[in-house]
């Protein structure tokens, strides 16, 4: 059947876009103003996490991390590795009670005959077994050496035996190599020579590798004849080492976790085993070059368990595989500097270890700074992601929209203005001529009016009624600098964003609807320096003291002398000037305030003044001083003052422009 679907009008409650490129800007909009650093932005966003527009909470890497080593404490203070060779040697004793009971069945089989000599007999051996029984070694290496040299009265027992090898071999080569545990369920003659030969072969091409020189056999031809012991089917021979790296590294685990005790009983046991398959020179040898090749694999890991639980063989084993696996994911997220190096993260591998919840938010974080790249707003120059023209102008519009949105919607319009008046635009529209008007004729209009009038025929005779002239566009032009502090009481006031905001969020204003308009910015602490709206994101605050107005007005008024229109500055500070440019040309820094200081400083408002240049200043921390200096500008200047506070300096700083932008407009409108 065809499935079905039902559709209903959109009310706003259902689930539907979860997350884009804008989202994310918008995120970390704020930490990059603050810190100017895009890259420490996306670490920030990373490690914290954020909610979707759907509310849904995607997991940052501080809280998947402890999340994670919760997980591996839960494992450690469950369970106790005592009960690896506690199994084997229970199994061990229970083969041993089932011979013993099997030689007491037989004597008595013997007595019950009544046949003396097969009694005698009978009891002389039972008596040689019983005694090589109670002379089998305490530890686990000598009791399956003992056993395997051992003559079994009980077929039962003796199969037993045999089987409880096959496993212990099997779980075994599982605990060292995971991906060739299939290989080893059956484990006839021509198996063990097939896995010694693929053995040699695979050390031989390591020690190749090692030396440089050419492998024999290839990787191909490797995997062509032993690729059934593989069925993870590796590309690589460097992948299919790291594999085997990992997997004898956390069998090594397991032993450095153990008691001494625990340890000398286990890998004797691996000794027996191996030995007994004529295997453990060759994964001796195999352990040597995988340590040689892969260091950091984690060969002297190990692990302090407390718990009650105990563990079998195969489980400690699967366990070193989960314990190893955490101890790489976090490692990986530890040192991950961007979210796309999250894309190493084995998903399925984390969901195992972490739960959906917490898989799901490692594939979203390390899909972020991909999203944002293909959106055109970040890329990538010399392993670091900056910020695009585009990305630059979205970060702008986003900080004017987080200003805009918190101030009442009847103070601000769409700052329209009267498009018919005297000017350079052509509007594309005409007007009959009145006296006073610039005489930009319209000869297509003139002449139909004066066909119009006359009723046609050449030559057209024009008169002044026929004249009709073209509109012009109303051009009024201002030009502004914004001076903003960079001194190093601004982050310290926690001042900086405010006016950083601010400026990002005046040039996408004015670049967006006043395109005309010119904005310069100029940035001052010690001394002062102009800024490009392209450094705008990435701008700190300086690591100085000083507070350099004088240098600060100097630069803006040559600035402002190559624009035309009404010219103004505007000043975002939250301290009194402390520092000028002397005639030398050295900086002169002194706090508090000096006269020379604050003279050189009115010195340079005085010119500003004289060139028709307003100022206008923004106060975020109105001390004494501060007030005493302003107050002398205003005087002097003719602007004026705002005490603001950060919550308040975008409100403040944008309605002053739009509504001094709009009288400028009405002052410059004619008919």
């Amino acid at each position: 059947m065809s499935p079905r679907f039902s559709y209903s009008r959109w009310d706003g409650t259902q689930v539907g876009f979860e997350l884009d490129a804008d989202d994310v800007l918008s995120e970390i909009t704020d930490d990059l103003l603050y810190h100017g650093d895009l890259n420490a932005a996306l670490r920030r966003l990373m490690q914290s996490g954020f909610r979707d527009r759907n509310g849904e909470r995607v997991q940052g890497m501080r809280q998947i991390l402890e999340q994670l080593r919760k997980r591996r404490r839960e494992e450690l203070e469950r369970y106790d590795l005592g009960g690896v060779y506690d199994d084997i040697a229970q199994d061990l004793r229970e083969v041993m009670d089932m011979e013993r009971q099997a030689i007491d069945q037989l004597v008595e089989e013997a007595r019950q005959s009544g046949d003396q000599r097969r009694q005698e007999v009978t009891e002389s051996v039972a008596q040689e077994r019983r005694l090589q029984l109670d002379m089998v070694p305490p530890d686990l290496a000598g009791q399956v050496r003992a056993l395997q040299e051992y003559e079994f009265t009980s077929s039962e027992a003796r199969e037993r035996f045999e089987e409880l090898m096959d496993q212990l071999r099997q779980q075994l080569m599982q605990s060292y190599f995971n991906q060739m545990a299939g290989a080893m369920q059956n484990t006839t003659p021509e198996q063990m020579q097939a896995m010694k030969d693929m053995f040699n072969a695979l050390n031989r091409m390591l020690e190749q590798r090692e030396a440089g020189e050419p492998l024999d056999p290839t990787f191909e031809q490797f995997m062509e004849q032993f690729g059934e012991f593989f069925p993870g089917n590796p590309q690589s021979l460097d992948e299919l080492l790291e594999q085997l790296a990992e997997q004898m590294a956390a069998m090594q685990s397991l032993l450095n976790s153990m008691t001494p005790e625990q340890r000398a009983q286990l890998q004797g046991l691996a000794n027996q085993l191996l030995e007994d398959m004529d295997l453990r020179w060759q994964v001796d040898r195999l352990s040597a070059n995988l340590r040689n090749a892969f260091p950091q694999a984690g060969w002297d890991r190990r692990y302090n368990f407390s718990g009650q639980d105990p563990l079998g063989f195969a489980e400690a084993a699967a366990l070193m595989d989960q314990l190893g696996d955490m101890d790489q994911l976090e490692n990986l997220m530890r040192s991950a500097s961007s979210p796309g190096a999250l894309a190493d993260v084995d998903v399925d591998r984390a969901r195992q270890l972490l739960g959906d919840d917490a898989a799901r938010s490692l594939e979203r974080l390390s899909e972020l700074a991909k999203m944002l790249e293909e959106a055109g707003l970040i890329e990538q120059r010399e392993g670091r992601f900056e910020l695009t023209p585009r990305g630059m102008r979205r970060i702008g519009q986003n900080a004017l929209s987080d200003l805009f949105s918190r101030l009442a919607r009847d103070r601000l319009g769409r700052h329209e203005a009267d498009r018919v008046g005297v000017g350079h635009e052509r509007a594309y529209e005409t007007k009959p001529y009145a006296f006073g008007d610039p005489f930009n004729l319209s000869i297509e209009r003139t002449v139909r009016n004066a066909l119009q009038r006359t009723g046609g025929g050449i030559p057209v005779q024009l008169s002044p009624e026929d004249f009709e002239v073209e509109r012009t566009e109303t051009v009024t032009r201002a030009a502004t600098v914004l001076m903003v502090d960079l001194s190093l009481s601004m982050p310290m006031r926690d001042n900086f964003l405010a006016a950083k905001k601010v400026a990002m969020a005046l040039h996408s204003l004015i670049s967006t609807q006043f395109p005309r308009d010119y904005l310069g910015i100029v940035g001052f602490s010690e001394v002062a320096r102009e800024l490009k709206p392209e450094q705008l994101p990435e701008v700190s605050w300086d690591f100085v003291y000083g507070t350099n107005m004088q240098h600060a007005f100097l630069l803006s008024r040559r600035m402002l002398a190559r624009q035309t229109g009404t010219k103004q500055i505007i000043m975002i500070t939250d301290g009194e000037p402390t520092a000028h440019v002397m005639a030398d040309g050295e900086v002169f820094f002194h706090y508090p305030p000096v006269h020379e200081t604050v003279e050189a400083t009115l010195t340079e408002v005085a010119r500003c003044t004289r060139e028709g240049i307003r100022i206008n200043t923004f106060m975020l921390d109105a001390t004494g001083y501060l007030k005493d200096f302003v107050e002398k500008l205003t005087r002097l200047n003719q602007g004026r003052a705002f005490f603001t506070t950060p919550e308040t300096l975008g409100d403040y700083v944008l309605v002053d422009f739009i509504e001094q932008r709009r009288a400028l407009r009405s002052h410059g409108r004619s008919a």
